[in-house]
């Protein structure tokens, strides 16, 4: 078998379904793109048609295919009709990326209940809603299914000015592995993806100079995360060849950040 044939039959998506649940944003965006190349068929889910049409459009010049399904991420109804229109349009769900996410970098002290209950929604409830969906329908399968959520560097390291966030994306990883363990003998896998500085439209409003010096400062590598630099470790976690023995896991791109101990 040619070197080109066989890196394809391990991380090949073929005739797959993936949904991109926040693939309207920045790093959702370039999941969304990368699994298109990598010969699935990606729905491009979100609140915003006007962005998740112009990431369809994107990846169809590349040569993929796409199409855009929208979606409030924080109602079970909403979800539930976007997976019961992706089975109606497909008959199947090979992979889901939970990537909706938002940030706020309200002072401790002065964090509101409204906001607080915002960003856990988005980041973990919306997470948790996501797996419930679509994991049953994935067993069905004969070819079972993989599911991806997203952590983050703050899920283990707790990051200052973000205490809603850090405790979401460390509910994340909790969660991750608890449905893991309840489908592992059921054909679906599900792990944890864990970014580390990427900005995007969540983290710009907390990426003053004197932060970003800081976390250069953390960052072996020296330098923020390209979107496109994600795209690698999710099609290893979500490639069925490739990752079919990998369940229950979480892998940092990180530069090196959640390495660095002084």
């Amino acid at each position: 078998m040619a070197s080109k044939d066989y890196l394809h039959a391990l991380f090949g998506f073929d005739g797959q379904v993936a949904v991109v649940i926040g693939g309207t944003g920045v790093l959702g965006g370039a999941l969304c793109e990368g699994l298109a190349q990598a010969g699935a068929h990606v729905v491009v889910a979100g609140r915003s048609a006007d962005r998740g049409l112009e990431r369809v459009a994107a990846i169809e010049k590349l040569g993929g295919q796409a199409s855009f399904q929208e979606v409030d991420v924080t109602s079970r109804e909403s979800l539930a009709g976007l997976r019961d229109a992706v089975l109606a349009s497909h008959g199947r769900v090979d992979v889901l990326v939970n990537c909706a996410g938002v940030n706020d970098a309200t002072p401790y002290e002065e964090i509101p209940d409204e906001k607080w209950e915002r960003v856990l929604n988005t980041n973990l409830t919306a997470t948790h809603l996501g797996c419930q969906l679509f994991a049953p329908v994935m067993a069905k399968q004969a070819e079972g299914g993989s599911i991806l959520n997203i952590g983050s560097v703050t899920s283990h390291l707790p990051l200052s000015k973000v205490f809603a966030y850090s405790a979401s994306k460390a509910a994340v990883l909790n969660y991750t592995k608890n449905v893991a363990r309840e489908y592992a003998t059921r054909g679906v896998r599900v792990n944890a993806l864990c970014p580390g500085f990427f900005p995007a439209e969540q983290n710009r409003k907390i990426l003053a100079p004197d932060r970003v010096e800081k976390i250069m400062a953390q960052t072996p590598m020296a330098r923020f995360g390209e979107p496109e630099e994600l795209v690698g470790a999710t099609l290893l976690l979500c490639a069925r060849k490739a990752g079919q023995f990998i369940t229950g896991a979480e892998i940092y791109v990180d530069g090196g950040f959640t390495g660095m101990r002084f």
